[in-house]
């Protein structure tokens, strides 16, 4: 999809990814970029950048993503781009963290990408055109040795965006996952599996050229860091090994390493 003269939809806009793929939007010469977020003041300030409209956002309830579509819709007619890329990183850890935290990632992660297609895809599918994209993560193809609910709702995240790929593909909805390492958002300081130290960190913007490429050339995985391919082709081959690995990996993460 050309983004050119196109209405698009950013949630978690406010900062990181979000806030760079909204700004390349604009950049870009979109119609109209809609910056949500659950800070309503932050995203204000992305969206006064470039004369875009602002709407908090708290993608963990249905309801608010069913009224930021409704008030895009009211606002420019159409949506047609969705840039389902909200999330968080909470605590670290796995079988101690509580069903608050779980409750939480499940919602950002997994439901509000199925909240979001709900709400947008059926309108891309009747007029047979339309780009949804779901952040996911490395984490999702791999996984994150740190925190259990963060790689499991990840993996949620891929396979909805894969699903939603396989079952609307042909009837004009460009569907792409994005699955980065470690970015320079918010997030960053906290570990990353150790991908920083492997990749490195990347900025968003490089984060948002390799989506506005995506759209370009249709393919479903958006790999900032390109090694993410070579070690998820590693992980299909050698599935024993490659866990083998990251059991190695986990114990130097238990050990304080």
């Amino acid at each position: 999809m050309d983004i050119r003269n196109k209405v698009a939809i950013v949630t978690g806009g406010a900062s990181g990814i979000g806030r760079s793929i909204a700004r390349r939007f604009a950049a870009e010469g979109a119609r109209a970029v809609v910056v949500a977020d659950v800070n309503l003041a932050r995203a204000q300030e992305v969206a006064d950048e470039f004369g875009g409209l602002a709407v908090r956002c708290d993608v963990s309830q249905e309801a608010d993503i069913q009224a930021l579509v409704a008030t895009t819709r009211q606002h420019f007619g159409q949506v047609d781009a969705y840039i389902s890329n909200a999330g968080i990183l909470g605590r670290m850890g796995g079988l101690d963290l509580d069903d608050a935290l779980w409750n939480a990632m499940w919602n950002i992660h997994g439901m509000a990408h199925v909240w979001a297609a709900r709400a947008v895809v059926p309108e891309m599918v009747a007029r047979g055109n339309g780009f949804f994209m779901v952040t996911a993560s490395a984490a999702g193809l791999l996984t994150i040795v740190e925190s259990a609910p963060y790689a499991v709702t990840k993996h949620a995240a891929v396979a909805f965006a894969e699903w939603l790929r396989i079952a609307y593909g042909r009837q004009g909805v460009q569907v792409a996952c994005l699955c980065p390492q470690s970015v320079q958002t918010d997030m960053v300081g906290d570990s990353d599996g150790g991908s920083a130290a492997v990749n490195g960190i990347l900025a968003p913007e490089v984060v948002a050229q390799e989506v506005v490429t995506v759209m370009d050339n249709g393919k479903f995985l958006v790999l900032p860091h390109p090694e993410v391919a070579q070690y998820f082709r590693n992980k299909g081959q050698d599935y024993e090994r490659w866990i083998g690995g990251m059991q190695k990996m986990y114990a130097r993460h238990a050990e304080g390493g």
